[in-house]
């Protein structure tokens, strides 16, 4: 009886570690498929990542390349450039001096100013030259820039700041070389009043065909 009733608790044990071998099994098995859904899950968020890096890395190219097609050749020369470039600024076998007073003198007709690429054809001028040239008129003060839109295109409206004097009414007049002139003035003995050599430069001048208005 006592014999029966061991193998019974025999049984019953070995049946017990069994269902608890099993058991282990079953959770060390639940683990795994667990486990690996982890990791996937972890490499999907590291893809996803780094696709966010990618694309945020190509957004800002495209930024950068919209901002730099925005830019104006002035813009573009002003990085390029230096000071001492801009300021110094010549065209082969033009008078810079003369350019600058035709190109200010025609500015003072158009109080509102006028954009620089018809003014550049006026003169025919390059578009480098035309932009390096209204630099260097800004720099002096001569001449003012505004950006404006037009054709959704960036570029400037030039306005006069500072006209240039210009030196054309006293050509050649008889004062700059006049052998008594510090003894000229009004009440005395030489006055502008009595002098030959002013009457004579002034009919001259008179006479001479006036030069069209440059438009």
């Amino acid at each position: 009886m006592a014999k029966k009733a061991a193998e019974k608790d025999s049984k019953k044990s070995k049946k017990d570690d069994k269902k608890l071998t099993k058991a282990k099994e079953e959770k060390k098995t639940d683990k795994k498929p667990a486990k690996a859904a982890k990791e996937d899950k972890k490499k999907d968020k590291a893809k996803e990542k780094k696709a966010d890096k990618k694309e945020a890395a190509k957004e800002e190219k495209k930024k950068k390349k919209e901002e730099e097609s925005e830019k104006t050749l002035e813009e573009q020369l002003e990085e390029e450039l230096t000071d001492e470039e801009i300021e110094n600024f010549q065209i082969e076998k033009v008078d810079m001096e003369k350019l600058t007073n035709r190109v200010c003198l025609f500015l003072a007709n158009y109080d509102d100013g006028i954009v620089q690429s018809e003014l550049w054809k006026k003169f025919k001028l390059t578009s480098r030259d035309g932009s390096r040239l209204a630099l260097k008129l800004e720099r002096m003060g001569i001449i003012m820039r505004e950006k404006i839109l037009e054709n959704k295109r960036w570029t400037y409206v030039l306005k006069i700041k500072k006209t240039p004097v210009s030196t054309d009414s006293i050509e050649n007049a008889p004062c700059l070389v006049c052998p008594v002139e510090q003894k000229c003035s009004l009440d005395g003995e030489v006055s502008p009043r009595t002098c030959q050599w002013i009457e004579e430069w002034t009919i001259n001048d008179l006479s001479k065909p006036k030069k069209k208005k440059e438009q």
